[in-house]
């Protein structure tokens, strides 16, 4: 399986930056990414081809306030998830970093076991959201409005709930092929009506509408007893 989900760590504390990102990357799950100062993660956000799916964000730092840079991001259009990690737990502190636009607000000492469920908590309800766009090929993904956008061609696809269902979970499964039986459970439920077929069925009609070649799957493909999405075809966009 290969890292899916890019997060950006902002804390002065190296030590914990670099435990966080070595927690991050044992699953393949997370792609991390480290900064020290407001500054450098503002470098780095600048980058034309840098986009993260969340923000890990110390509200102390030696260059300015976290809350305060927090603040600034939602001004400027961010909507992914921000979790701002502390070292008061006071209510006071608490409430001035939601009121900043985070989505959450950890204390420290912190358990990582804690902070990566949370982590994963938001991740899931932003993909979910209105806000949420993902990239699969050629195409931007909005999964709540259940549409692929085409730039190049200017083209735009509606999928039924079952198709939107279908690529949001192979997404998150980032590469790694996901059984049909799974995958059947998790877009239908525990419907013993409900068989692989009309799995099938749905991944044929997904692939006539998002596939140059139907016939010759690129981006929906068949492996292991199960789908995938390609590994080139998945990024998130920030």
């Amino acid at each position: 399986m290969t890292s899916h989900h890019p997060i950006l760590i902002v804390d002065d504390d190296r030590a914990l930056r670099t435990t966080l990102s070595e927690q991050l990357r044992a699953d393949n799950e997370f792609t991390p990414t480290e900064a020290g100062t407001i500054a450098e993660a503002e470098a780095i956000l600048a980058k034309a081809d840098q986009r993260f799916d969340a923000i890990i964000l110390d509200v102390g730092l030696p260059d300015g306030d976290g809350r305060s840079f927090c603040a600034g991001l939602r001004k400027s259009g961010m909507k992914i998830p921000i979790i701002m990690l502390t070292g008061s737990a006071e209510e006071q502190d608490v409430v001035r970093g939601l009121d900043s636009g985070a989505n959450d607000y950890v204390a420290k000492p912190f358990r990582l076991a804690e902070l990566l469920a949370r982590l994963r908590a938001h991740l899931r309800n932003f993909e979910s959201s209105e806000d949420a766009v993902l990239q699969i090929g050629p195409y931007t993904f909005r999964p709540a409005m259940k549409l692929l956008h085409e730039p190049i061609k200017n083209r735009r696809i509606r999928l039924t709930d079952k198709e939107a269902a279908i690529l949001k979970y192979l997404y998150r499964a980032g590469g790694k092929s996901v059984g049909r039986q799974i995958l059947l459970n998790e877009v239908w439920g525990y419907n013993a009506a409900v068989t692989t077929h009309t799995l099938e069925t749905h991944v044929y009609r997904l692939r006539q509408k998002i596939e140059p070649e139907p016939n010759q799957a690129r981006l929906l493909i068949t492996e292991g007893g199960g789908y995938r999405l390609s590994q080139e075809a998945t990024e998130p966009v920030g």
